[in-house]
Formats: structure tokens, C-alpha cells, sequence
């Protein structure tokens, strides 16, 4: 098939380009700077905010199969601020834009990135999609970036396309915050990442590989609706982090009491160590066909 792959300059779409070239697909990546594009079949310049931009990209590319991998988060380490809000106008404008673009293209299908931990800290401790989005965190921040999350999934459900939304768990491997050269990893290794309380919030884990391995599993199928792509082991976080710190050879991680993480942390952080919940991902193992390479964070989390 002919498939556009928009933000593949990212954590998941470089590789996912050549993912889908390996499997006989013709792949054009969608990028706002050229000299970043990975290899692939043609390369389609455009800033997903510029809507006359991505309509004439998109139209020169004729995908049949329309990969939206787009945000700002590669911007955190940078500006975590303006990385959350740039991103949050590509879950919402750019994929407006690039929605209208693949209809005029005459695209038939449209996968698009989500987050499996966006759901309301409510029910059961691992969900199914069907839970509430936590779009009234009383984060404002937060509650902005799942207010972007549901519009993106509203948007794609009611595109006119056959839409799948990808809702992948917290990443870890090559270029992501857990690996060894990132940001949290650096941060347990200078002891400023500790457990609030009882460490009782639930992480859902991905690796990249198997976010890939996901993506093109849902390009190549005929399944639509909203699924979660997390490993198979939802961890609390007084279970991950201890083994995560050991594997990076780092301090364990002390106690602090939970009340004063949102101060010590940030909101976030501390809601995902004390209060999140995990995801479950039985809808994408029987839709999509897909199960993941690495079933649990405990064999490749701090892995060198």
C-alpha cells in the first residue's frame, strides 16, 4: 500500500518507516525539516499547522493509508511547557489538517497516536478503553493535554476514514525518557526521582519496538476503534522504579510522604506514581492481531 507517515522524524515514526518499507509498503514521510527524514520512498515537506501546506503534501504523496505520529515532545527536555502546548495544537489542529487532507486525497484509513494513561484514576485497577478520560485532572495543565487527547480520538472516530487510534503505554527504549541517556534515568541516578508513599500508582509500559510492531499492524488491518498498546504487566511503582534504579546501577529510590510529591515532582509525575491506573490490552491483541515482543518492562527497562 501507499502510506503517509506524518512526524517521521519521531521516536516512533523513524522507525516506523522503515518498518513498513520492509514489509513491501511504499512510504512517504511527512516532516517539517527535510534533512531530519529518515530513508523512504519520497519525502513530503510541510508544518502540520499550516493547513494549505499539508493539503498540497498530502496530495502529492496519494497515500491509501494516512500514519499520524505527530507531536512536540522531543522539545521536554528543552521547554516542557511549550513542548505540551505545541503538542497539544497537533492533536487538535494538525490532525483537523490532516484529516481534511487525506479525504481529498482519497485516502481510505487514518492511524493515529494516542496515551494509554490519560484515563481518570477511577474503577478498576488496570482499564479498558471504555473508561473516562481524565479531562477534569485538577492539573490545568494536564487536563489541557487529555483535553487534546479526547478531540484527537473524536476527531479521528468522525473523520469519514477508517480510523484506528493507537493509545500506546509509557515508552521505554532507544530515545525515550526511561532509557539510559534520558531524563528519567538521569534523574534516578541523581537520587531526585523518589517513591511518594506507598508507590501505589500503576504504570503501563511500551517498548518502541513493539509501538512500531503495533503501528504496523494496524496500518495493514481492517479493524477500527480506540485501543490500548501496553505490555502485559501494569506495574505499581514501588515495584518498577526499585528495579529500574538497580538496573541503572543508581541509588535506590528513598521514601518521600505522598503529600509532597505534586511540590517535589510535579503534578504528573507524582499522579503516575501514586494514583494512575494501568491499561489493559486485550482489544488490541484480538483486533489488531498484535501482541508484544516484550511482554514485560522487567527484561529491557535501564537494559544498556
Amino acid at each position: 500500500m501507499r502510506v503517509l507517515v506524518a512526524g517521521a522524524t519521531g521516536v516512533i515514526g523513524h522507525p516506523l518507516v522503515g518498518a513498513l518499507r520492509a514489509r513491501g509498503h511504499e512510504v512517504s514521510a511527512l516532516v517539517r525539516d527535510a534533512s531530519r527524514a529518515p530513508e523512504a520512498d519520497d519525502v513530503v515537506v510541510a508544518d502540520a499547522l499550516d493547513r494549505e501546506a499539508v493539503l498540497s503534501a498530502v496530495s502529492a504523496a496519494r497515500p491509501e493509508v494516512v500514519v499520524h505520529q505527530m507531536s512536540a515532545l522531543r522539545l521536554l527536555g528543552d521547554d516542557p511547557v511549550a513542548a505540551f502546548v505545541l503538542t497539544a495544537r497537533l492533536r487538535t489542529e494538525g490532525t483537523a489538517h490532516l484529516i481534511e487532507a487525506a479525504l481529498a486525497a482519497g485516502a481510505r484509513r487514518l492511524v493515529a497516536q494516542s496515551v494509554a494513561f490519560a484515563a481518570a484514576p477511577a474503577g478498576e485497577p488496570v482499564l479498558d478503553e471504555d473508561a473516562p478520560l481524565y479531562v477534569d485532572a485538577p492539573d490545568p495543565g494536564w487536563a489541557a493535554t487529555v483535553g487534546a487527547v479526547a478531540e484527537l480520538e473524536r476527531l479521528v472516530s468522525g473523520s469519514g476514514l477508517a480510523g484506528a487510534v493507537l493509545r500506546y503505554g509509557t515508552l521505554y527504549g532507544p530515545g525515550t525518557l526511561y532509557a539510559r541517556d534520558g531524563g528519567g534515568a538521569q534523574a534516578v541516578l541523581a537520587g531526585q526521582l523518589p517513591l511518594p508513599g506507598n508507590g501505589t500508582g500503576i504504570t503501563s509500559f511500551l517498548h518502541v519496538n513493539d509501538a512500531v510492531g503495533a503501528t504496523v499492524a494496524a496500518v495493514e488491518s481492517e479493524a477500527t476503534g480506540v485501543f490500548h498498546v501496553t505490555d502485559d504487566d501494569p506495574a505499581p511503582a514501588a515495584r518498577w522504579l526499585p528495579h529500574y534504579a538497580h538496573r541503572l546501577a543508581a541509588p535506590a529510590p528513598r521514601t518521600i510522604p505522598a503529600d509532597l510529591a505534586p511540590r517535589l515532582l510535579g503534578w504528573f509525575m507524582a499522579h503516575q506514581l501514586t494514583a494512575a491506573h494501568g491499561a489493559a490490552n486485550d482489544r488490541a491483541r484480538t483486533a489488531l492481531g498484535w501482541k508484544p515482543l516484550h511482554p514485560s518492562w522487567r527484561d529491557r527497562l535501564g537494559e544498556e
